[in-house]
């Protein structure tokens, strides 16, 4: 059996030039990074913003198990479906980080027969975009240790700085470090922190912002630390947006690639939606919509995540509305979720997937609360059985769910056509009456708690002192009006990475809060989540390598 490698190594792709002029954009609007991969220029969508809006599919998934759901996989196969049946289709991705690619998780271009490529370039340094986040936030972090240093005229008490360096890596130790160790000259010695480059708020602004005016203002409203009086000291006191905004002038740009079948795929931004808010960028988006009858993206993570902040935080702030979810599961996964081990998930167990099944139930319920019209499908493996597909099949249609297997990661685009066909049957025949979650005029701890107890299940909310009381000074700073933004662990529904299935009788503790003024939301870390991974025992990266004719493998 090839890998994904493999399959992408042998794919042969079509001009970046004709994939854009497959949807009517010129060479004149692209910005050619090679033969296969482009940015959009910034007049395109001044060129399209009269075309009526395509149709929006939101595809997300249970909560991930080391089974694997095939998220991207389904999202990335059922463009392809759509193009095999004539319909223009564009899929909007998150570009993957270098974390999970050299950690544990690997890449995010889809699998098997249902990958955008250059497979590679993607997940490595593609366009560069990451890198000039990177380097944004890291200036930033310089200009405002320079200005400690150079007499500190903004009176910033170096206990109160809340920003934090980022680099596009796990690397635990980077945590919690100590900075300005050596001569006077060296610096103020500090407590100082890093985050993985996708948590930083620069990338939620980067994926948020309208266009390059507004990228300029929320990177201005960033909040770097707090003086000797409690007063919020900002980016544009440090006079450091110009120069932050130059080095992300082309990172604003959506970027176009293909897929192994040459349907358009424009993959954007890449925020975690464990510790971020899990989206492309609302650019990319609104160019699909424009650009497309259907558009087909997905947000991070399983759907108490990632399609929660793509409804509560991405929508509310662009006015973007799903037509239709398309929620992934995996008998395996459920399997998993009801106590399976994983070495024993090939054999056909129906009591297990009952107990598991729950899991799949939850994530069907909380989708339904923002009256979006569902799609369940199944990413099939070849060790299911038709009774195991039966039963999620009925299950499914009980609850009013459509359902669809899904075989895109063996057959491409041939394989997704039955999920294809359930998709646009509900696009036609189901109205979405899309709404948030909670409104804007609720407490922070509302919202906290309705989300906690609409989404997770959870019994109720236990706000550590620390949090409360931050969550007290940003409400008295003004930012109590903003969407909040949930830092939970991915694996379960509570804050308990253990708790597998649909757990009950749970609270969910909020230890820390703070205010991400640019991007414009609220962030309240849960249980253990961490905003900088770390490498497990035997990285992903000890398997890469590139041969001597420079080819690449060992990358999924």
């Amino acid at each position: 059996m090839k890998t994904d490698i493999q399959i992408a190594q042998e794919a042969e792709m079509s001009h970046i030039r004709d994939v854009a002029a497959s949807i009517g954009i010129e060479e004149d609007n692209l910005e050619l990074y090679g033969k296969y991969k482009a940015k959009l220029s910034d007049d395109l969508y001044d060129k399209i913003k009269d075309n009526p809006d395509g149709k929006l599919v939101l595809v997300t998934a249970i909560n991930p198990t080391p089974a694997g759901e095939g998220k991207t996989t389904t999202t990335v196969g059922l463009g392809e479906a759509f193009a095999k049946m004539n319909k223009k289709a564009i899929i909007a991705l998150r570009e993957p980080s270098l974390g999970p690619c050299f950690g544990i998780k690997g890449g995010a271009a889809g699998g098997g027969y249902a990958q955008v490529v250059p497979m590679e370039d993607l997940n490595l340094h593609f366009t560069g975009d990451f890198h000039a986040i990177t380097s944004a936030n890291n200036l930033l972090a310089a200009l405002l240790d320079n200005h400690i240093q150079q007499g500190n005229a903004l009176g910033i008490d170096p206990r109160q700085v809340v920003w934090k360096r980022c680099v596009d890596m796990n690397d635990r130790n980077l945590r919690n470090i100590v900075v300005g160790l050596g001569n006077k000259t060296d610096g103020m010695v500090r407590e100082d922190h890093f985050v993985i480059t996708v948590a930083s708020e620069i990338m939620a602004i980067l994926c948020l912002a309208e266009d390059i005016k507004d990228l300029k203002a929320r990177l201005g409203r960033i909040i770097v630390a707090y003086n000797f009086q409690g007063d919020p000291v900002t980016a544009d006191d440090l006079q450091a947006t110009g120069a932050m905004t130059a080095l992300l002038k082309d990172a604003i740009k959506p970027n176009l690639i293909q897929t192994l079948e040459h349907t358009p795929a424009l993959v954007h931004g890449g925020p975690f939606a464990n510790i971020a808010h899990g989206c492309n960028s609302v650019r990319a988006t609104r160019m699909a919509l424009k650009l497309a009858d259907i558009t087909i993206t997905e947000a991070g993570f399983g759907a108490d995540l990632g399609a929660e902040k793509f409804m509560d935080i991405k929508c509310r702030m662009s006015g973007l509305k799903p037509d239709a979810v398309v929620l992934v599961a995996t008998v395996r996964a459920l399997k998993y979720n009801g106590g399976v081990p994983k070495d024993q998930l090939s054999d056909e167990n129906l009591e297990a997937l009952a107990k598991g099944i729950v899991n799949l139930e939850k994530h069907i319920e909380n989708i339904q609360k923002y009256d979006v019209p569902v799609v369940v499908t199944l990413n099939s493996f070849v060790t299911d059985t038709d009774a195991e597909n039966e039963y999620i099949r009925r299950f499914c249609e009980e609850r009013g769910c459509e359902f669809a297997l899904s075989e895109v990661w063996e057959k491409g685009g041939e394989g997704g056509i039955a999920l294809a066909e359930k998709v646009l049957e509900t696009l036609e025949n189901k109205e979405s009456h899309f709404h948030p979650l909670y409104e804007d005029g609720l407490s922070l701890q509302e919202k906290i708690e309705t989300i906690s107890k609409e989404i997770y299940g959870a019994r109720g909310v236990i706000f550590e002192p620390k949090a409360a009381k931050q969550l007290a000074k940003i409400e008295a700073m003004g930012f109590g009006n903003m969407p909040v933004c949930m830092a939970k662990n991915q694996y379960s529904l509570s804050d308990d990475a253990k708790k597998l299935g649909r757990p009950t009788d749970f609270d969910i503790h909020i230890r820390e809060a703070y205010v991400s003024s640019g991007a414009g939301f609220v962030v309240a870390l849960t249980g253990a989540v961490m905003t900088m991974p770390g490498l497990p025992k035997v990285p992903a990266a000890n398997n890469i390598d590139v041969t001597e004719d420079g080819q690449i493998t060992g990358l999924f």
